[in-house]
């Protein structure tokens, strides 16, 4: 099943859950075995596979111990700057977004009658 952004939160981690599992049995690797190679308690493993919320760096330990960290960067790829912004920005690195929808505002105030 492909994840979509219709997906709730819970299916998306049901997925998750489900696709480790499959690759942790294709490795032949018990909940148990997994778990102390990646560094984690077993129910940790039981949680993620089942795909309960369970907190990041034990997914991130089990993902490597299974070898599919790299996978993070197809997941999440490392954001480059278009050639026009850098030269925009002159070099600078930008630290934070601006709003988009940011309206400009007139010299003058506008009133009721002011038109020619």
């Amino acid at each position: 099943m492909k994840i979509s952004n219709s997906f709730s939160d819970d299916s998306v981690l049901a997925e998750i859950g489900k696709r480790i599992t499959a690759h942790r049995i294709d490795l032949q690797l018990t909940q148990a075995s997994l778990a102390e190679q990646a560094g984690v308690s077993k129910r940790t493993v039981e949680r993620i596979e089942a795909g309960a919320s369970t907190q990041m760096a034990g997914l991130i330990r089990v993902l490597r111990a299974l070898q599919l960290l790299p996978g993070l960067d197809l997941m999440i790829p490392e954001s480059t700057p278009r050639p026009t912004d850098l030269l925009k920005s002159k070099g600078k690195v930008r630290k934070r977004a601006s709003s988009r929808g940011r309206a400009t505002q007139p010299d003058e105030p506008w009133s009721w009658n002011d038109d020619p």
